[in-house]
């Protein structure tokens, strides 16, 4: 699992090209800040975020093809192209009737199957300008009217709720990540001089990511031939999991559906298996190396009894595109869906820790929300499956989706909640000392719970990275050395974020499921809803509305 930093020689790509070609080659689609002043139109008050320009998503709820006729006509004026990108297939997830129906009471214009097309922009000869998505949306909404382009949404660019890195409209509130310099630098034992209160949380000792040693055992598991009932299963998608003695043997990392891979399964771009993919030749971790094996520490923690299934949709560097995230969630909805009602070759998913979320340039008018998402998200729920959302590290009450899918405390919330499906549970981080909200954490009415999130100590790949000891020398025949910074070969650290307070929750969710429930196979859709319910309740004081 570990890189040879000594040699220089690490290519995570594993071919003949030189690493710096390797480092530019993913991923492979650039992405832009909105500028929420162009294009503006009557009755959409717009606010940055991160979008893929050359992409627009359609969900087929609505009519995909009367919507690239709607798309192509503003395209022609400006000289761009829009095509359907035919190798992006989302799973049909075979919905009742019913389901149907229901759908379309909530949402009216929602006639359709569930699922995503993609589409591209690309420039033609004569254009002007490059395509821009942004562009091409609101001049239609301008030409149509907001009501013909429901469905119809930009490609937004998910990040991973990792510790202050950069948010999805640029630097993070409080100016300089903790990853940069201070003004007064860092000395061998900590911070010198003043330093950011919110950007505290990222240095070594005041809840950054560090090595530390854990001198206890592994959570205790009941052995299989003592457990009563199925297992409680909880899914995150993240960058994965490697390799780590307490994961190993309860943590799958694949799981595909009808031999269709499920997210990202290239080994030579894994997270956790290379940590330097991105950024300079200084050996240095990337900002969420190791990230989904922590994770899966916090879950085994929690919830030492259950299973986990680790799906990778993000890259080092903490990104990952809505379209990709949507079509992993595809998969696993419908597989979800066929265990429910018990079909072959479904899975059973009693919890889906989701640590990664973007902000919506729209993000209190229901017209224009990406409800693709927020519905396979309600797929699931009504199966019975409780949804954990990070609510993000950027010290801001603006909603961060899907977090802010679910139910709002004051009511306020615009998104339509299905009355049947189990709520989003929005997390946000506390203090070590349990009573207090991390500075950085998230808050607004969207956000229902918050969990300790600073200084948590889990797993992590046996990563050892550029940086060396402060100090080193020997004395009788023995190595001496200071803490080396980034030497992760003991396996374990500590790291700060509503990303592993959100996992917390979920564990503890997991923890509460009785397994002689989940394996009884008479339960009807409702009764496995309410008993999902009652565990929500019992953990978080989450009270159904």
């Amino acid at each position: 699992m570990t890189t040879d930093r000594g040699t220089g020689s690490s290519n995570p790509k594993g071919d003949s090209r030189p690493e710096w070609a390797s480092r530019w080659s993913f991923p492979p689609v650039a992405a832009s800040v909105l500028d929420a002043t162009v294009e503006p139109v009557d009755g959409i008050t717009a606010y940055p975020t991160r979008y893929v320009p050359s992409r627009l998503l359609v969900s087929t709820l609505r009519d995909v093809d009367e919507a690239i006729a709607v798309l192509t006509k503003i395209a022609d004026t400006l000289g761009w192209v829009l095509s359907r990108d035919e190798g992006f297939v989302t799973t049909p997830i075979a919905e009742s009737e019913a389901a149907g129906a229901a759908r379309r009471r909530r949402l009216p214009w929602a006639s359709g199957q569930l699922g995503l097309a993609r589409l591209i922009l690309t420039a033609s000869s004569v254009a002007q300008q490059a395509p821009d998505s942004w562009v091409l949306l609101q001049r239609a909404r301008r030409e149509w009217g907001i009501g013909a382009l429901q469905g119809i949404g930009l490609d937004h660019v998910l990040s991973i709720s990792s510790p202050f890195g950069m948010t999805p409209f640029g630097m993070t509130p409080f100016g300089m990540t903790p990853f940069g310099m201070t003004p007064f630098g860092m000395t061998p034992f900590g911070m010198t001089g003043a330093v950011n209160p919110i950007a505290s949380y990222g240095y070594p000792g005041s809840g950054g990511l560090q090595p530390v040693a854990f001198v206890g055992e592994a959570p205790r598991r009941t052995l299989d031939k003592e457990y009563r009932g199925r297992r409680p299963v909880i899914g995150t998608l993240d960058t994965g999991c490697g390799a780590h003695p307490w994961l190993d043997a309860i943590v799958r990392t694949r799981v595909d559906i009808d031999g269709v891979p499920i997210g990202l399964v290239d080994p030579s771009t894994d997270p956790e298996i290379w940590g330097d993919q991105f950024g300079p030749l200084d050996g240095a971790l990337d900002q969420v190396a190791g990230h989904g094996t922590f994770i899966a520490g916090v879950l085994r923690q929690a919830a030492p009894d259950a299973d986990i299934v680790a799906w990778r949709v993000a890259a080092s560097d903490g990104t990952a595109h809505e379209s990709d995230v949507v079509n992993a969630l595809t998969g696993i909805a419908e597989l979800v869906r066929r265990h429910a009602n018990g079909e072959p070759e479904g899975l059973p998913l009693d919890v889906l820790s989701l640590s990664m979320g973007y902000y919506h340039e729209t993000p209190t008018d229901d017209r224009l929300l990406d409800q693709t998402l927020q519905e396979l998200l309600a797929v699931m729920g009504r199966c019975g499956t409780i949804v954990v959302c990070s609510a993000g590290n950027d010290a801001t009450a603006r909603p961060m989706f899907p977090a802010a899918f679910g139910p709002w405390v004051d009511g306020s919330g615009p998104c339509v909640q299905d009355p049947d499906a189990t709520s989003i549970v929005s997390v946000g981080a506390l203090n070590p000392n349990r009573s207090t909200v991390a500075l950085f954490s998230n808050t607004g009415p969207w956000v229902r719970v918050y969990e300790r999130g600073v200084s948590v100590v889990s797993t992590i790949p046996v990563f050892e990275a550029g940086s060396m000891p402060a100090g080193r020398t020997v004395a009788y025949g023995l190595d001496r050395d200071s803490i080396d910074p980034d030497d992760y070969r003991g396996g374990f650290a500590v790291w700060s974020g509503t990303s592993f307070a959100s996992p917390l929750v979920a564990g503890r969710l997991a923890a509460q499921l009785d397994g002689t429930l989940l394996a009884a196979a008479n339960r009807s859709a409702a009764e496995v809803v309410d008993y999902s319910w009652k565990t929500i309740e019992k953990v978080t004081a989450l009270v159904r509305q």
